[in-house]
């Protein structure tokens, strides 16, 4: 049987499997892996419901680290600013990038490229200062970028050396918000499309019916929040999310409506 440790493609195989409802002799007799090492692989990273192949890889990879002793990375071996620890910092960004890929960005690169933008003072990153930062190919990084970019949580700007840079807003968690929203309200009409077509009243109709309240219930108490987040946490002069000034701003934050209104909220 094949030693070694497991690799992204056996894990791959391993969510397949599992997806299959294989039992775990089945997975292991596939992957010439003893069942010991497919049944202990599975219960330490989520279990056969929650067993996710690139997220178990990335975790096994953070325990190796810790094992091995650090080795310096050239530039990132450098003392910090504000005195902080790069240790601290380095485990901090592993655990943020597992929660990134855990909300929304399966892809490993893009998470990191995500977690760095967010971490780094400026905001902002070339390239070439993300190959360096993130040890990896300048390919690899065109490709998150252009996914990132796509999506809106990253843009571009020139700086007065005319490179390249890439900046991330520091409004993205409203914008996230208010694209949620967007997709939600899509989801209610094309489940509310559906009755129709699917006849008022079947039982695959009222089915869809009761998706599109949830949703739409969701979505209107999302949009809520968020422009209440907004008019509170740009109230003090600040710029609002979209580019003008928040409907909140000069004014203090209140934390409700006036009395003759709470019957009405």
């Amino acid at each position: 049987m094949p030693g070694g440790r497991l690799t992204q493609k056996d894990r791959q195989q391993i969510a397949l499997g599992l997806t299959d409802n294989l039992p775990y002799a089945e997975i292991a007799r596939r992957l010439e892996r003893p069942t010991s090492t497919i049944t202990r692989e599975v219960m330490r990273n989520g279990g056969p419901t929650g067993y996710r192949a690139d997220l178990a890889h990335r975790a096994t990879e953070r325990r190796v680290q810790r094992r091995s002793p650090a080795s310096p990375r050239g530039a990132e071996s450098a003392a910090l600013p504000h005195g902080r620890d790069p240790v601290a910092v380095a485990e901090y960004e592993e655990r943020f990038t597992t929660v990134m890929m855990q909300s929304g960005l399966s892809n490993k690169m893009m998470a990191r490229v995500m977690v760095c933008l967010l971490t780094t003072d400026s905001g902002s990153m070339t390239a070439a200062e993300l190959v360096q930062r993130l040890q990896v190919s300048p390919a690899s990084v065109s490709k998150a970028i252009a996914f990132l970019e796509g999506q809106a949580l990253v843009r571009r700007e020139r700086d007065e050396g005319r490179r390249e840079r890439y900046v991330i807003d520091e409004n993205l968690w409203y914008q996230s918000m208010t694209a949620s929203v967007r997709a939600l309200t899509q989801q209610v009409d094309v489940s509310r499309q559906g009755v129709g077509v699917l006849g008022p009243g079947t039982p695959a109709a009222v089915r869809l019916e009761n998706v599109a309240r949830i949703l739409d219930f969701v979505a209107e108490s999302l949009a809520r929040a968020a422009e209440q987040a907004r008019d509170i946490l740009y109230s003090n002069g600040g710029t609002a999310p979209d580019g003008g000034t928040a409907p909140g701003a000069g004014r203090t934050p209140d934390t409700g409506a006036a009395p003759d209104d709470a019957g009405r909220r």
